[in-house]
């Protein structure tokens, strides 16, 4: 590949990656047609893309862009996966597709001016996302609120309990 080309090449990864701040770094390879179109297909519905990537040119894009230290982990056949909510919804995604396709790994990432190995990218998907984060700010917001409310209505149900008896008692001594 002449000189030319590969600058070309080099530019477009520039262009393509210049907004993207977090992705991780997984192997396709093994992955026969079908599997990869159903892969590709599922990660498009969930906003999430992936691009396989000649490995010297990309790491050259990638430190133009401030990216430096992502060549360790562009090892071997390599496909930049990004996009999604957050890198944690696209490290879930490809945990669960991992599960089904034995070939595909995740080799790594990049997340917030810090180059990750594979197991911090697999780690990446035991943590809670934007969804799940905000569902446990509204329960712990709520929690105080539920204890007052109990704590409140155990004693009025006591003397509710306590009322009904009266009244009960007063309605068989009349009926008497």
């Amino acid at each position: 590949m002449s000189r030319k080309i590969k600058g070309y090449i080099e530019g477009e990864y520039q262009a393509r990656f210049a907004d993207v701040k977090d992705y991780l770094v997984v192997s396709l390879r093994g992955l026969n047609g079908v599997e990869n179109n159903e892969l590709r297909g599922d990660l498009l519905s969930k906003q999430i893309h992936v691009s396989v990537v000649k490995n010297s040119l990309a790491s050259r894009a990638f430190k133009e862009l401030g990216m430096e230290g992502i060549k360790g982990v562009l090892t071997g056949p390599c496909a930049i996966a990004y996009g999604g909510d957050s890198i944690i919804d696209v490290a879930k995604v490809m945990m669960e597709w991992s599960k089904k396709l034995e070939p595909l790994e995740i080799k790594g990432g990049f997340l917030e001016g810090t180059v990750l190995d594979a197991k911090a990218g697999q780690e990446l998907a035991r943590m809670p996302n934007r969804q799940e984060l905000q569902g446990m700010v509204v329960g712990q917001a709520l929690s105080p609120g539920s204890n007052l409310a109990g704590a409140l209505g155990g004693p009025a149900g006591y003397i509710a309990g306590c009322v009904e008896a009266l009244a009960e008692k007063l309605e068989e001594s009349e009926a008497a």
